[in-house]
């Protein structure tokens, strides 16, 4: 039998001599066992959040980004200033309008040709990985400085390119602003690198340095957040109706929130969502006819590169359900069908309340506002529409055993008057 006394020669892992100091057992491992410590600690907030803040970590995602997106509207609109901004943004609106009459007398420039310049801008923002909102305000640099000047068709892209350049200074952060090389390798070096520079203040000059302009990203933005929040689908939907809106004449004279309101409201209407009568109004379902008729008559002619961009996972395949939508026959539905039941007209408390005398016509009768109480008990006649009508009096309100009484009661009276002996002992 082995000796186990002797334990000089033999060193487990426990007992090997080292040059380091053996390691102190943690408190809660206790003879080579695990011991589970009893939390005696009391409930505190601390803790409570604490443990708030793991769940919203473990896969919360969707309280997490409503809280995301709540902040950002705190951010964007304080309470104590929200209508003041929303007045400022409106008069910016205003004063940064474009004008679809002067951009006609363009002597080279053609509307065809803007689909074009469109088509090369958003491939240049995607690329360059620009914020949305610095592809609207592109355009709208470009169509305020194409409706006060002469541009010529050489110069047509140079003046794309240099307003997506103010736009992504002014809107974008610095590292993210392209240079003057990036511009001219993105026009294949059409235009030396010092064009780009003096357009760049003649363009400035043109709008008097008037950069800033409430987009139509902007109040989605606005709109998505601030009344209910939308997801990001839907969200996705109306982004790329309202780049759509970028290609055509039609749109140049709509105001940015009424683009945005009704391309919100079509991308609700495709999506299945109930329509908000307090969100829509008669502008912005114009845009939302003239989307939904464009969109009807010409879904096979939509840009490729407006399509391939919104096709993307990270933009939900907005594109994709727009077309299928429009590939089936579907169409905006005008006519709105309210879910709240009729009100009841309610009698005015200025005028007095007189019962109904045969003496009444029929159209005095359906104009006041002391209407027959509309049978619903069993104490009521339920027949509301009787075989031969008549003249309601004031006792056919009354119940049937009233009414009964009071009739048994005219009759005695009647048969009383109607002989002078009884005429006499009536009178006595």
């Amino acid at each position: 039998m082995k000796d186990t006394t002797n334990t000089t020669a033999t060193h487990t892992r426990g007992n090997r001599p080292t040059a380091y100091p053996k390691k102190r057992p943690s408190p809660g491992v206790r003879d080579g066992g695990i011991v589970k410590r009893k939390n005696s600690s009391p409930v505190t907030a601390a803790s409570v959040i604490a443990g708030f803040s793991r769940k919203l970590a473990a896969g919360d995602t969707k309280l997490r980004l409503l809280v995301a997106q709540q902040s950002k509207l705190d951010w964007m609109l304080e309470p104590n200033y929200r209508n003041e901004i929303l007045e400022y943004m409106h008069d910016m609106e205003v004063k940064t309008m474009c004008n679809a009459a002067s951009m006609d007398q363009q002597p080279e420039i053609r509307w065809e040709m803007r689909q074009c310049l469109v088509d090369f801008i958003v491939e240049c923002h995607q690329t360059l990985r620009l914020r949305p909102e610095t592809l609207y305000l592109t355009f709208n640099i470009l169509d305020r400085y194409v409706s006060r000047r002469i541009v010529y068709m050489k110069h047509y892209q140079l003046v794309g390119c240099t307003a997506l350049w103010i736009a992504a200074k002014f809107e974008d952060a610095k590292d993210r602003t392209p240079s003057i090389q990036d511009l001219a390798e993105l026009c294949q070096h059409a235009y030396e690198p010092a064009a780009f520079t003096q357009m760049e203040m003649h363009v400035l000059t043109t709008i008097q340095w008037l950069v800033g302009h409430p987009t139509a990203e902007a109040w989605l933005r606005i709109a998505c957040i601030g009344g209910s929040i939308e997801d990001s689908v839907t969200q996705h939907v109306a982004r790329f109706l309202m780049e759509i809106s970028l290609f055509h004449r039609c749109y140049i004279n709509c105001p940015a929130s009424t683009i945005a309101s009704g391309a919100l409201c079509l991308a609700r209407h495709i999506m299945g969502k109930q329509r908000r009568l307090s969100d829509e109004s008669s502008a912005g379902l114009e845009v939302v006819n003239m989307l939904d008729d464009h969109l009807s008559s010409n879904i096979h002619e939509l840009s490729e590169a407006l399509i391939r961009k919104y096709s993307a996972s990270w933009y939900s395949r907005a594109s994709k359900i727009v077309l299928e939508y429009y590939l089936k026959g579907n169409r905006f539905e005008h006519s709105f069908i309210s879910t709240c039941p009729p009100i009841t007209p309610v009698s005015s408390a200025s005028t007095p309340r007189t019962p109904l005398s045969a003496t009444s016509s029929r159209s005095s009768m359906y104009e006041s506002d002391d209407m027959p109480a509309t049978p619903g008990t069993p104490t009521f006649d339920l027949d509301s529409f009787p075989a031969n009508p008549r003249v309601l009096t004031s006792k056919d309100n009354l119940p049937l055993q009233t009414r009964t009484k009071i009739a048994q009661r005219d009759d005695a009276s009647h048969s009383l008057q109607s002989s002078p002996i009884s005429t006499t002992a009536y009178v006595r």
